[in-house]
């Protein structure tokens, strides 16, 4: 990214987790923080996934001139599927409000494969097929956008020993120009940790390179069923929702509220951010020795993904 660091070499390890453990999500709080993340805010965005429409969604490596937009132990397919494999779905599935749901897969290919500007093709442990979908395109074209808004999906993950699967927001300059970038992670989940996520702000690049993190303690497996994960961008601030409750810092004691020191520049160039939704893998874990049957493959399915301005 435009740290010069690639995205798979700063995935946060669980010993950061675990060094933040600190960071908790309570439950409803007093007095205005309890108040509905779209109070004062109108539907602009309903994808709930009849189809996975080309005018909307972009699949494959994230797109990005600063490096080959794959991540982790697996390459993003494209829309029609790589190595006779196609990772993406529109399901039939009752426990979402229209009885659809997009499926993205992961599978196992244990074979070379020629996935163009891949570098895992060659490599035993790297040869898996995964999906990503964006709203934007490697020649910047912005697909979906916003500046400001409460970005909401409703997602289940799976459970995984080398599963990474995020729903995130990058900035639409960050493609042509990745001198700088803005990445917010609204969730990043390892399937291993069945009760816990992650969730950062990171502002990549000089002047003003800024990180914030904090793993997410949820109570209840994340990896049994939908879970909605929120995030409210306005005015400069990341303020972060789950199952439409604010996450709490414990070092404050108040929700999360991050400042995003590039809010000025995002206003001055016209910028938005554009969602992503990932199934990758993780490549900062051992490799499964023996790798099970049943972990050669692996699905999250997403009900729906909304965005109130």
């Amino acid at each position: 990214m435009a740290s010069g660091r690639t995205r798979r070499e700063v995935v946060i390890g669980g010993a950061a987790l675990a060094a933040t453990s600190q960071l908790l999500f309570a439950g409803p709080v007093s007095g205005a923080e309890t108040q509905d993340p779209r109070a004062g805010l109108s539907l602009d965005f309903d994808e709930s996934f009849a189809m996975i429409d080309p005018e909307v969604w972009h699949a494959g490596a994230k797109p990005s001139t600063f490096d080959t937009g794959f991540y982790g132990r697996s390459a993003f397919s494209r829309i029609g599927g790589e190595e006779g494999y196609n990772p993406y779905d529109i399901v039939d599935d009752p426990q979402t409000e229209n009885g659809k749901a997009l499926q993205i897969s992961l599978r196992y290919i244990g074979r070379q494969m020629h996935v163009p500007n891949y570098y895992g093709n060659n490599n035993p442990e790297f040869q898996w097929i995964s999906g990503n979908l964006q709203t934007a395109k490697p020649d910047g074209t912005i697909l979906k956008g916003w500046r400001e808004g409460y970005f909401e999906a409703r997602i289940w993950f799976p459970a995984h020993p080398l599963s990474f699967p995020a729903f995130w927001l990058m900035n639409g300059r960050s493609i042509l120009y990745p001198k700088t970038s803005i990445e917010l992670d609204i969730v990043e989940h390892k399937g291993t940790e069945r009760d816990l996520y992650g969730a950062y702000l990171h502002e990549w690049g000089q002047p003003g390179e800024h990180h914030e993190g904090m793993g997410v303690p949820t109570g209840v497996d994340i990896t049994s069923g939908y879970f909605r994960y929120g995030l409210l961008v306005k005015d400069g601030r990341f303020r972060l929702y789950f199952e439409d409750k604010p996450v709490i810092d414990q070092k404050t004691g108040k929700p999360v509220d991050w400042t995003i020191g590039r809010t000025g520049e995002m206003k001055e160039t016209n910028d938005v951010y554009w969602p992503i939704l990932t199934l990758a893998m993780q490549s900062d874990v051992p490799f499964p020795q023996p790798l099970k049957p049943e972990d050669m493959e692996a699905r999250m399915r997403v009900d729906y993904v909304r965005v109130f301005v």
